[in-house]
C-alpha cells in the first residue's frame, strides 16, 4: 500500500476533476488555436471551401450571441455579463458533480470551455466573436459558428439528456393532515 503522498495522480484526483480540468483547458485552447489560424489564414467573408460547398471556412464577426442576436449597442458589455453569471453557475454545477461522475463533468468542461472561449473574444475585440465553421447546401445555409460554439451545444445536450435520464430521487409521501376537531355541540 502507497503512502498518500505517493499516491499516482489518478488516485489523488476524483474523476470528476480529471476530466473536467483536462477538458475545459483542451477545449479553451482548441477554440482559441483555431480562431487565431482562421483570422491568420482567411479573408473576411470569402468562403474557402473544404468539403465543396458544403462544409467550407468564411471568416466572420459576431458582436452578437448565437444567430447573430443582437442588444444593439450594449450587445458587447450584456453578453460578457451574461457569460460571466452563466460560467459561476457553471463552476457551480461542476463542485456539486459528484465525484465518480465523468459525464457531468465533461458536459459542462464543454459548456465552460465554449463561454469562456467566446468571452475571451469579446474582451479581446469589439469586433465580436470570431466564427468561421459554414455549413450549409448553396445558399441555404446554418450560421457561421467556431469550436466554442460546438462545446456549448454538445455540451447542453449532453446535461440536459444526463438529467433527463437521471434517476429521481424518491420523495416521501406526504403526511396526513391533521383531521379537524369537531364542532363544539
Amino acid at each position: 500500500m502507497t503512502a498518500p503522498s505517493e499516491a499516482r495522480p489518478a488516485e489523488r484526483f476524483p474523476l470528476r476533476v480529471r476530466i473536467f480540468w483536462a477538458l475545459f483547458a483542451s477545449w479553451v485552447a482548441a477554440d482559441f488555436l483555431t480562431k487565431r489560424v482562421a483570422e491568420d489564414s482567411l479573408a473576411l467573408h470569402v468562403p474557402r471551401p473544404v468539403i465543396g460547398d458544403a462544409f467550407r471556412f468564411t471568416l466572420t464577426y459576431n458582436p452578437g450571441a448565437a444567430m447573430n442576436f443582437s442588444l444593439g449597442d450594449s450587445s458587447r458589455v450584456m453578453f460578457t455579463i451574461i457569460a460571466g453569471v452563466m460560467l459561476v453557475v457553471i463552476f457551480r454545477m461542476y463542485r456539486q458533480t459528484e465525484d465518480g461522475d465523468g459525464w457531468q463533468a465533461a458536459a459542462l468542461a464543454l459548456i465552460a470551455g465554449g463561454a469562456l472561449g467566446n468571452l475571451l473574444d469579446r474582451l479581446r475585440s469589439a469586433r465580436g466573436v470570431v466564427d468561421f465553421i459554414d455549413v450549409g447546401v448553396g445558399d441555404v445555409r446554418f450560421w457561421t459558428f467556431n469550436v466554442a460554439d460546438m462545446g456549448v451545444t454538445v455540451g447542453a445536450a449532453l446535461l440536459a439528456l444526463l438529467l433527463w435520464l437521471r434517476p429521481q430521487p424518491e420523495s416521501e409521501p406526504a403526511a396526513p393532515a391533521d383531521t379537524p376537531a369537531a364542532p363544539p355541540e
